[in-house]
């Protein structure tokens, strides 16, 4: 089997039957962000205990990329310190604006990789950044 389809299963399975489109309790941190270009909407929800991202989950509506790509960044996160999150993130965010990442770094992104394609359909980037452009900010305001 192609890689490209297993990707592309990947996608499609997180887009409709992500584990984590559902409220959470006692969340630390919740931000809303929303493309205007195609609509997609999402609410992301974080729980952070002793330095970690110990839950997360999100709710909203968007086309299959937006919503396979916010469950899967939170399925790569989880577990993850604060530093270790900030890192991946970025790194996801490199990879679709077409920078250079390393081989070890890419390894970082796990299945988030399957979205690497994206950065060749520019009306999709947006997409696929909504929810780690999102998580970066929660990042950045838990400090």
């Amino acid at each position: 089997m192609e890689i490209d389809k297993i990707y592309n299963e990947l996608v499609m399975e997180h887009s409709m039957n992500s584990p984590y489109k559902k409220a959470i309790k006692n969340i630390t941190c919740s931000q809303h962000a929303h493309n205007p270009s195609c609509g997609d909407d999402i609410t992301l929800n974080v729980l952070f205990q002793d330095g970690k991202i110990v839950d997360a989950s999100f709710v909203g509506s968007g086309c299959a990329i937006s919503q396979s790509s916010t469950s899967i960044m939170i399925e790569t996160l989880l577990g993850k310190t604060l530093s270790e999150a900030k890192k991946i993130v970025n790194i996801f965010i490199d990879m679709i604006d077409r920078k250079e990442i390393s081989a070890q770094d890419k390894k970082l992104l796990k299945n988030a990789r399957a979205f690497e394609g994206v950065k060749n359909m520019p009306a999709r980037v947006k997409c696929a950044l909504l929810s780690w452009k999102t998580m970066q900010k929660v990042l950045e305001e838990k400090k």
